[in-house]
């Protein structure tokens, strides 16, 4: 039987005044499916994104469930149903993405998606290492880094740089990052030499790296990481954007996103790698507050001013 529970859902177009929190009946699992006690929703920019309003929006698709990522424990397992990395059982510790409507008590969602939690992570580390992470994975992967390079990361300091800075590191690679002078401590502390965003950007980066850079990564996409990006990366097909769509179109570099089919395919199959780094502690998700599951809102809210100074999760 489905129980009644809380689920966020955003009833329209805009921003976080549009969402409601709505009693959602979470049905039973079937075959190939589990359903999660949900200890703690992971939050990302793709959530507030994902009700922004647009040109595109359909009003067809409303009320639209939030939430991509979660931790929490397996409450059932459908029948003959084992998840992702094998096997479990009810009340083993869960992390699960990539799903729909994790901001929400309970959920049941393809088993597919559905991994043993590490030990080492928290529940908030755990509900937001998938996103970001493996985001950063195919950033990487797309624009071929390899060890002994120098690459360019703009926006360094947030959640999807931070992870590409560590598994730049983990590659060998040396990293050198765009942030505000408050968040030079971070880049700093995942192994990249920090550099200041704004009038001169240029200069400063080609006299860090007089050698050039093999690539640029761009996880913010203002025409200033652009613009530097193109200037210091000869070959296009080493620079990567995940947020200026339109000038990878006009300028003809590689433009990456999640609901794009090859980003989706190579995002699903580095999932257990990631949960690997994470769990020996290769990968950490630098947290920086967690909220009720009522205040999603406010969180939200939080996450869009952008500088949280880390990731946020909701707690049931």
């Amino acid at each position: 039987m489905g129980f009644m529970d809380r689920g966020w859902v955003a009833t329209d177009f805009g921003g976080p005044d549009v969402l409601r929190l709505v009693d959602t009946e979470v049905p039973a699992p079937e075959h190939g499916q589990v359903t999660i006690s949900v200890r703690a929703a992971g939050m990302n920019p793709a959530d507030y994104k994902r009700f922004a309003k647009g040109p595109n929006n359909d009003a067809s698709a409303l009320p639209l469930p939030l939430g991509f990522e979660v931790s929490g424990v397996i409450e059932a397992l459908g029948p003959d149903t084992e998840i992702a990395s094998g096997g479990g059982a009810p009340g083993d510790p869960v992390l699960a993405f990539r799903i729909s409507g994790g901001y929400a008590d309970r959920v049941t969602v393809p088993a597919a998606d559905v991994f043993a939690r590490p030990e080492r992570l928290s529940d908030p580390e755990a509900a937001n290492l998938l996103l970001a992470g493996t985001t950063a994975a195919e950033m990487l992967h797309v624009t071929g880094v390899r060890e002994n390079e120098t690459i360019l990361v703009h926006g360094a300091s947030g959640a999807v740089g931070v992870s590409v800075l560590q598994q730049a590191g983990l590659l060998g690679a040396r990293t050198i990052g765009t942030a505000s002078a408050r968040n030079f401590d971070t880049v700093r502390r995942f192994g990249a030499i920090p550099v200041a965003y704004g009038e001169g950007l240029e200069q400063r980066l080609r006299e860090l790296a007089p050698g050039g850079y093999a690539a640029a990564l761009d996880t913010v996409g203002t025409d200033e990481a652009v613009d530097t990006s193109l200037a210091l990366v000869a070959d296009r097909r080493r620079i990567v954007t995940i947020a200026a769509f339109s000038r990878g179109q006009q300028e003809g570099f590689r433009a990456i996103g999640g609901a794009m089919p090859d980003s989706a395919a190579y995002r699903a199959q580095i999932r257990p790698h990631l949960i690997e780094l994470a769990g020996s502690g290769r990968l950490v998700v630098p947290v920086a507050r967690t909220f009720p599951l009522e205040e999603a809102p406010q969180a939200l809210a939080v996450l869009q001013s952008g500088h949280p100074g880390g990731k946020l999760a909701l707690i049931p």
